[in-house]
C-alpha cells in the first residue's frame, strides 16, 4: 500500500503521479519510435546482379545449388515465434578487415546466408572507404550509410580478426562511428548482438571478450554463445566457404541462438530500455536531451 508523504497535499501527490506517468508514457513512445525506425534502404536487387552493396554474400547457379547452408534443417529455430510477430528480423553484419580474402569477411558472409535462410532481412556493411573517426565528417556517405543501417537494424553480428591480441582498427573504427546517441535517439540501444572472431594462429577469446565489452557499452543485449575459429586459413576452402566440422556447427548454433533471442525480445524492447533516469529527464526537461545539449548546459552552468 502506498503511504502519502506527509508534507505533500493530495493535490500535489496527484500532480506528481500524473507527471511521472506522462514522462514514462513519453519515454515509451520515444523508445517505440526509435526502435521501430526503419530507415529507407532499397529492396535487395536480383541476386544474379553483380556489384550489390549490402548483399555480396548471395550465391547463384552451381554455387547456390551446392551451398551447405541451403541443406541445413533450421525448422526448429524458424518455428520459434513467441510473440506472433510475422515481420522478418532485421540483421546487420559487420566485419573487420579490408583484405580481398578476409576470413572475417568470409565468416560474416556465412552468417548472413544462415540468417537469410532463417527468414531475416540481412545487410552486410562493407567498411572499405569509411574514413577514420576523428579525421572525417559525420556527413561522409559511408558514415551515413553505417548509421542508417544501424537505425534500421534490430540485431547485429560482429566478426573481427584478432590482431595484437585485440580487435582490428578496421572493426573498431566502425563502432566508433556509431554514436551512443543521435540527438535523443540511441542507435544501438536494445539491439541484440552476437560476436565472433577469426584467428591466424591458435584459438583465442580476446576479441570476443572485447566485443562483449563494446556491446555492453553500446547498450546492446549480447547472446551467451559465441564463435572463435583458430587457424582460419585452414578452415575455409578455396571458394571461401567454411569446411565441415565443429567450428562450422558452432557458427550455426550461434546464429540460431541469436535468431531466437531477437524473436523473443523484439516486441518488448521499449519496456526493456525504459530507464528511470530518462523518465526523470523527460519530467524535468520535457524531452531527452542530446549529449551536445547536456555539455552546453554544463558549460553554461560553470560560467554562471
Amino acid at each position: 500500500m502506498l503511504v502519502p508523504i506527509p508534507h505533500l497535499s493530495k493535490r500535489a501527490l496527484l500532480k506528481r503521479s500524473t507527471v511521472a506517468a506522462t514522462g514514462r508514457s513519453q519515454l515509451l513512445s520515444h523508445n517505440t519510435v526509435a526502435w521501430s525506425m526503419n530507415t529507407t534502404i532499397p529492396t535487395p536487387p536480383n541476386p544474379a546482379i553483380e556489384g550489390q552493396t549490402h548483399w555480396p554474400y548471395r550465391l547463384v547457379g552451381d554455387a547456390l545449388q551446392t551451398c551447405w547452408v541451403q541443406k541445413l534443417d533450421l525448422s526448429a529455430a524458424k518455428s520459434f515465434n513467441p510473440n506472433g510477430n510475422t515481420s522478418p528480423p532485421r540483421i546487420l553484419v559487420l566485419y573487420g578487415s579490408l583484405r580481398e580474402r578476409s576470413y572475417s569477411k568470409l565468416l560474416a558472409y556465412e552468417y548472413a546466408r544462415i540468417f537469410e535462410l532463417l527468414g531475416c532481412e540481412v545487410r552486410v556493411f562493407n567498411p572499405s572507404g569509411l574514413p577514420m573517426q576523428g579525421d572525417g565528417t559525420d556527413q561522409h556517405p559511408k558514415v551515413q550509410e553505417l548509421r542508417n543501417l544501424t537505425l534500421w537494424s534490430e540485431g547485429h553480428v560482429w566478426v573481427s580478426p584478432e590482431q595484437h591480441g585485440a580487435v582490428t582498427a578496421v572493426f573498431k573504427n566502425q563502432i566508433d562511428w556509431i554514436p551512443l546517441s543521435l540527438g535523443s535517439v540511441r542507435p544501438t540501444q536494445g539491439r541484440t548482438l552476437c560476436v565472433s572472431q577469426v584467428n591466424g594462429g591458435s584459438q583465442s577469446f580476446n576479441v570476443v571478450n572485447t566485443l562483449r565489452l563494446l556491446g555492453r557499452w553500446m547498450r546492446m543485449f549480447t547472446i551467451p554463445n559465441q564463435s572463435s575459429i583458430p587457424k582460419a586459413w585452414t578452415e575455409f576452402d578455396e571458394p571461401g566457404r567454411l569446411k565441415p566440422g565443429s567450428f562450422r556447427d558452432r557458427v550455426v548454433d550461434v546464429a540460431e541462438e541469436m535468431y531466437r533471442m531477437t524473436m523473443l525480445m523484439r516486441d518488448h524492447i521499449p519496456d526493456l530500455i525504459d530507464r528511470y533516469s530518462e523518465r526523470k529527464e523527460i519530467e524535468e526537461k520535457g524531452r531527452l536531451l542530446s549529449q551536445a545539449e547536456k555539455e552546453q548546459a554544463a558549460n553554461t552552468s560553470k560560467k554562471e
